[in-house]
């Protein structure tokens, strides 16, 4: 006579209660050889199914020797233990387990995509299983669609996927109906007539007898051991193998199972999908914002500085701002601004006065900023001109009444017609104004003032009768770097004048100071918004954590069907990743349409994108996937498949 396939020793299993153990199996001494009927039948709680646990190796016996084709399970990690399931097992459940989301084709092929079997060869083997047991026409629907009877025959055609030696059937009758049950009995008899070995679990003496060994168990020990037919003829124990190791290409193919199974299970629970995900939308959308918001800011605040001019050094009388001394100081002299234009640092050079004055044309009139310049003073500042001409070197020497006004003072005082040719008065003196520039941005001010622009001798002999110099502007050469110019301006000033009386305001220093200053604000703005995006990270560990107690049954099914823990924790993981980039991109589509909003109703300002940003938000968001995925994930590779299989 052969060996037993399956043969148990001393078998005990016990479980933790309180301070008590108890024994759910005693001793159990048991031997099946390949082809048997077995039914194994005793009450409620006499210890059955923990038997047909332990003989599925979905539970580990306290313990005592357990053999399979000679293999001792003790001796099998995890993964070989699910190899045994996935190659040598199927199981028939008495609830039976279909995963709602997959159609019975779906479910029937699941054992084969843990198997790596191809798309194709696995979906061609499951409608054929479906079509021997008559479900050929329904192989489409989900187990919703079903009825009881065709549900279990689903079971069955799964069990059988992988070609099982072993059916292992815990109450296949139990919640169908007496015709239901009978075929489904049917069934099991033609599986045990091609050769399978076949155990079934069940307290219904109707349905053992149909098997030719019936055992009897009662508080947790075998009290009777019958055959109820003559011994047939019996094969050997040998059990296939399981393949060998994944190849580069089983690796492919095994990511992307989970990856489908995972836009089935997240398609399947849309809305807790959504919730899921809403946390890092919010926080990309956050962070992108804010990232263009700072770009933005730090843009607009530039362009404003070049707009008082750029690389320019303007020259001040006095020791600093609110030096009260500095209007007594009258060493600051159009020599000093002539002299200055002789350095190799000096692109332009133009001396400044100024005063206020009422400006008034026909019966408007106005309070207005009268600057006295030099000819190269609206290259310096960047002014662009906007209708007329500029005055020239000419007109400086000629202390020429001619006046450049601003777009503002063109509003104020010419709001319909051209100004060019007009002439205005500021106070007594009568003006020809011969152009118009645009505004210019003041860095320290409302850029709404009306401005004239006249030669700064003309300003010096009929405004303000002297010589002295408000300040000098110095447009600094491109080749030369703003600090070297400032300390060469000081060193030659101070020697003209034998004593530093004198200060500068270097616009380049404005612009790193305002820039830095924004850059500030921009990161700390930007880490309450990588706050948020952290939250919405826990957001995702805590739903996927509850997502996972939601579904052991699902993961206990997997389990049964010879999912290794590496295929659970695969699957998990993408899950997660997949609801941190989909919510990722669509963080950044929101942070885009915030920008677009925005862009309706303020159009002095814009939002400016970064593509770093936005690609450094898909790989934060897919990170984040993973680092808080990693737990929920892992918890759910690790359950056991027994307490997995009752949790639902």
């Amino acid at each position: 006579m052969s060996d037993p396939l399956i043969s148990l020793s001393g078998i005990r299993r016990a479980y933790a209660s309180g301070d008590e153990e108890i024994e759910a199996l005693k001793g159990i001494d048991l031997e099946i050889r390949a082809g048997e009927m077995v039914a194994i039948i005793g009450a409620s709680g006499s210890g059955k199914s923990t038997l047909m646990n332990i003989l599925g190796c979905l539970d580990n016996p306290t313990s005592g020797r357990y053999a399979i084709g000679g293999r001792e399970t003790a001796r099998l990690n995890g993964d070989e233990l699910a190899a045994l399931r996935r190659e040598h097992f199927g199981f028939i459940f008495q609830r039976y387990h279909l995963l709602p989301e997959l159609s019975a084709t779906g479910n029937v092929e699941i054992p084969a995509i843990y198997a790596g079997i191809s798309p194709a060869r696995r979906h061609e083997r499951a409608n054929a299983l479906l079509a021997r047991l008559g479900m050929a026409e329904r192989a489409g629907h989900r187990p919703g669609q079903l009825s009881g009877g065709q549900q279990q025959r689903v079971s069955i055609a799964r069990a059988l996927m992988n070609g099982a030696e072993i059916i292992l059937a815990d109450e296949p009758t139990g919640a169908l109906d007496s015709r239901s049950g009978d075929e489904v009995l049917a069934i099991l008899d033609e599986l045990h007539a091609e050769g399978h070995t076949v155990i079934i679990v069940t307290h219904d003496a109707h349905v053992a007898s149909r098997a030719e060994r019936i055992i009897e168990i009662a508080d947790g020990e075998i009290i009777s051991d019958r055959m109820t037919r003559p011994e047939a003829a019996r094969q050997d124990a040998t059990l296939r193998r399981d393949p060998a190791k994944r190849s580069a290409a089983g690796f492919l193919n095994a990511f992307s199972e989970a990856f489908n199974m995972a836009l089935l299970a997240m398609w399947a629970h849309k809305l807790r999908s959504f919730l899921t995900m809403l946390g890092i939308i919010i926080g990309i959308a956050s962070v992108v914002s804010v990232v263009a918001l700072g770009q933005g800011s730090q843009q607009q605040v530039l362009a404003n500085i070049s707009s008082l001019g750029t690389n320019t050094l303007e020259i001040f009388a006095g020791k600093g701002f609110g030096d009260v001394r500095a209007g007594r100081i009258t060493t600051l002299t159009v020599a000093d601004a002539d002299a200055l234009s002789g350095q190799p640092y000096a692109a332009a050079v133009t001396p400044t006065v100024s005063t206020s004055k009422t400006v008034r044309y026909g019966s408007t009139e106005s309070n207005a900023l009268v600057s006295g310049v030099g000819a190269q003073y609206f290259t310096a500042k960047g002014l662009e001109l906007s209708e007329g001409r500029l005055f020239d070197a000419e007109s400086v020497k000629s202390m020429a009444q001619d006046v450049v006004i601003d777009a503002n003072t063109k509003d104020a005082l010419f709001p319909e017609t051209s100004p060019v040719g007009k002439v205005i008065f500021a106070g007594d003196v009568p003006l020809r104004i011969v152009g118009v520039v645009k505004s210019q941005q003041s860095g320290f001010g409302s850029s709404g003032n009306l401005q004239l622009y006249l030669p700064y001798t003309a300003v010096q002999a009929r405004f303000l009768g002297e010589t002295s110099l408000r300040s000098i502007i110095l447009q600094v050469n491109d080749a030369y770097s703003m600090d070297d110019a400032q300390t060469s301006v000081t060193h030659f000033l101070t020697q003209r004048h034998g004593t530093e009386d004198f200060y500068i305001l270097n616009t380049d220093d404005i612009r790193e100071t305002i820039t830095s200053t924004t850059q500030t604000l921009t990161l700390l703005v930007t880490m309450i918004a990588v706050i948020s995006l952290v939250v919405g990270g826990i957001g995702v560990m805590n739903i996927m954590l509850v997502s996972v107690s939601e579904r052991v049954s699902e993961i206990g099914v997997r389990m049964a069907v010879g999912a290794r823990q590496s295929d659970i924790l695969r699957q998990f993981l993408i899950e997660a990743v997949i609801v941190c980039l989909v919510g990722g991109l669509l963080g950044i589509g929101g942070a885009l349409l915030i920008g677009f909003v925005f862009s309706l109703f303020v159009s002095s300002f814009s939002l400016v994108y970064s593509l770093t940003s936005i690609i450094a938000a898909v790989v934060c968001s897919s990170m984040i996937g993973i680092a808080f995925g990693y737990l929920p994930a892992r918890n759910a590779s690790r359950l056991d498949p027994v307490a997995a299989l009752s949790g639902e």
